[in-house]
């Protein structure tokens, strides 16, 4: 069960409690889910129960136990509890990390179906955002970088530019739709702007550093354009994400002339990889709605960290013979090396297998 599976869960319960008449409020459109806080319990937490409260004309601690009695005969939650004034937390069955692997590496189907979507994009069906953004290259590369972010979340997009188009800009392949706004719902897409052009930024970077420059840092702060980027070395974050997701690919061809593929069939000891691909449909979510690549930068950055610190325990040491464990292990690596390669591509950069 990831964290958006979990959501969906809790705003169920939610929906089941109003129409048996128990709980007299308005069902919200998303239920925030996530990890406990200090005084917290078990994987995940939410805060729906105090939101609620004032619109049901009920204490906090009385909607979580509507809840709670709706959401435990959940297959995939093994406790449900309540803390402080209110707070629901979650305990996943041992299991749901292997579903978790599992709706990673097939496409998001947790029933292992395939659908061609990747994992934490969500199918059509969204409403279509116009976004308009400065004669700019760092305006022009972050429009292109939310452009594909919302639509991996479902919404069509157009792209307009408030002055014209450069063509330069199709270097870093960021491409402009139309050449002026139309129509009156818009969204401006305006970050600091950097003092070089896009034929400079590629000629001195190359497409995939120069749009990490431009990209990983917020909106409101100044791109990171220096020349660490060039550098293979881990204080280059570009390098340690590109270089996992390499990690990440050679230790199944590793594993493969080992004689053994990765299949998750049983939990693995990595709670903060766990975790964070958990978290990966948050984020593009958040990151969509936005408008800040930034956000998926720094979570790669966190999943590779993540994986880099797990890859030793991989693969068997010396006369060690490949174990239910191994492929555990294995089909969770590889799981964190296709949520890398996803999200650098939506910040349209490349995941080389090889560096």
């Amino acid at each position: 069960m990831t964290p958006a599976d979990l959501s969906l869960t809790v705003l169920h319960a939610v929906r089941r409690a109003v129409d048996e008449g128990v709980l007299a409020v308005e069902v919200p459109e998303l239920v925030r889910v996530e990890r406990p806080r200090a005084g917290g319990r078990g994987d995940y937490a939410s805060n729906v129960a105090l939101v609620l409260a004032r619109a049901a004309d009920a204490t906090p601690r009385h909607v979580a136990e509507l809840l709670a009695e709706r959401l435990l005969p959940h297959p995939d939650l093994d406790r449900v509890e309540i803390t402080g004034p209110g707070f629901l937390n979650f305990t996943l069955r041992p299991d749901a990390q292997q579903d978790l692997v599992r709706a990673v590496l097939l496409g998001g189907q947790r029933d292992g179906r395939r659908d061609g979507r990747p994992y934490g994009h969500l199918p059509p069906g969204g409403a279509a955002v116009q976004l308009v953004h400065r004669a700019d290259v760092r305006a022009a590369v972050t429009a292109d970088a939310v452009r594909r972010l919302l639509v991996s979340q479902g919404h069509p997009v157009r792209v307009a530019c408030e002055d014209g188009v450069d063509p330069e800009w199709d270097l870093l392949q960021a491409r402009t739709d139309v050449a002026h706004a139309r129509g009156r719902l818009a969204t401006t897409v305006a970050p600091l702007p950097v003092p070089y052009g896009a034929a400079e930024l590629h000629r001195r970077f190359g497409v995939d550093a120069a749009r990490w420059g431009l990209l990983s840092a917020a909106a409101h702060d100044h791109a990171k354009l220096t020349d660490e980027l060039l550098h293979q070395h881990e204080r280059n974050p570009l390098f340690r994400v590109r270089y996992a997701h390499a990690r990440a690919r050679r230790l199944a061809d590793n594993a493969d002339q080992l004689g053994f593929r990765g299949e998750p069939l049983q939990a693995v000891e990595a709670p903060e990889l766990t975790a964070l691909l958990g978290d990966h449909p948050a984020v593009l979510l958040s990151a969509a709605r936005h408008r800040a690549p930034d956000r998926v930068a720094r979570h790669l950055e966190a999943v590779a960290d993540a994986l880099l610190a797990f890859q030793h325990t991989v693969l068997p040491l010396g006369d060690e013979k490949p174990s239910v464990a191994h492929r555990s292990r294995l089909a969770l690596a590889e799981a964190a090396g296709t949520v890398l390669a996803g999200g650098l591509s939506l910040l349209g950069i490349s995941a080389p297998d090889q560096i």
